[in-house]
């Protein structure tokens, strides 16, 4: 959720510093949810402020930052090129490039799929998935646990714990020592690193690095929403890529057309730019089968994608410094040729006879 982990290594070993230096604009995104629950309505409660989903972050959060980014970018061409020509529906006058990681990966799909179901631009002319959510059939024992427990307590635990973070900021500030202490003392550092891969199915990911990033601190740090973690545990237990089930036909119906949520996985022929697919084979939060069931859907549904996979557990795609994973997407990038116009509408007729609509909650 936060974009510290694509700079963390410093301008060396991170993605993010790795693209600009071959010359590449650079934009970073957030997904909502911290602890300090910033928002335009100060008075904001905190059942509001954490009831989203990952709905929420492919149908509002995305199209914020990428409308931004479109603003940003035309506003610069138009200084450097008077002559510049407003662009529409159909053109854009430059390409843009997504690279997501895990929950990132979901959403951005959620993002492209509901855009084109719109029929509007997405803006986007590649995406490079690293570990994507959305399939999770294939999980740990521990995931399989809390999808027991969500499916049948929801209603009852999520009006009394709207969201998973540390509430106050003697406790963050006593999380903040002791992630210190974890770094200060390596045998402590060790088997919390022990303890937490154990907790994750054996994924070796540097859990007690990740913890000790500037964002975990006193004043502020990431929080979960519950909707966030039901919606993953419904993912799971339907061993499909869905759209939030809101709990009843009415209200799905009003927010989908459907009396059930949408099926993504049935939409993948809406993905009509290349997508490219990688899996960690030492990744136990996502598993390389459930990255696969991705391609093989994209694959039937004649999206061009490309499927890859390294000896990487989960964190390593993005925390840890891997040359051959940047090189290998900075050789993505470079498939992205020059501007040119976007094939929008190509799928337009098919798109209408799906008689779907998706609006925000």
């Amino acid at each position: 959720m936060s974009f510290g982990s694509w700079v963390s290594n410093g301008v060396v070993g991170s993605p993010a510093f790795a693209a600009f230096d071959q010359g590449y604009d650079v934009f970073l995104g957030n997904f909502r949810g911290l602890v300090s629950r910033e928002h335009v309505d100060k008075n904001i409660s905190s059942q509001q402020y954490w009831r989203y989903s990952i709905n929420e972050h492919g149908t509002e959060d995305i199209p914020a930052m990428i409308e931004k980014i479109h603003e940003v970018k035309v506003s610069e061409l138009k200084s450097s090129q008077p002559d510049l020509e407003e662009e529409n529906n159909s053109d854009q006058p430059y390409k843009l490039c997504t690279i997501c990681h895990s929950l990132g990966g979901a959403a951005i799909l959620i993002y492209v799929i509901t855009r084109r179901i719109e029929e509007k631009p997405h803006r986007l002319a590649r995406l490079i998935l690293l570990s994507p959510a959305g399939f999770h059939d294939d999980s740990t024992f521990l995931f399989t646990v809390v999808e027991w427990l969500f499916l049948r307590f929801a209603p009852i635990l999520m009006p009394l714990v709207p969201a998973f973070y540390i509430p106050t900021r003697f406790f963050r500030m006593l999380f903040n020592k002791l992630a210190r202490d974890f770094h200060n003392y390596p045998a402590v550092g060790g088997l919390v690193q022990t303890l937490m891969s154990y907790v994750v199915g054996g994924d070796s990911s540097n859990w007690v690095g990740v913890i000790g990033l500037p964002h975990y601190n006193m004043n502020d740090m990431p929080g979960v929403s519950s909707h966030v973690v039901l919606h993953l545990c419904q993912m799971k237990h339907s061993k499909k890529f869905i759209m939030f089930d809101y709990g009843s036909a009415a209200a799905n119906m009003e927010l989908y057309g459907s009396p059930q949520p949408l099926d993504l996985g049935e939409y993948y022929e809406f993905i009509d730019v290349p997508v490219d697919l990688v899996a960690g084979r030492k990744d136990k939060v996502i598993r390389p089968s459930m990255v696969r069931k991705h391609y093989k859907l994209m694959r039937n549904a004649g999206v061009e994608a490309s499927y890859n996979e390294f000896e990487y557990a989960h964190l390593d795609f993005t925390f840890s410094h891997r040359e051959e994973l940047l090189a290998y997407v900075m050789s993505r990038i470079l498939l992205v040729g020059p501007s040119s116009k976007q094939q929008f509408g190509q799928k337009s007729a098919r798109l209408r006879r799906k008689d779907v609509q998706v609006r925000a909650n």
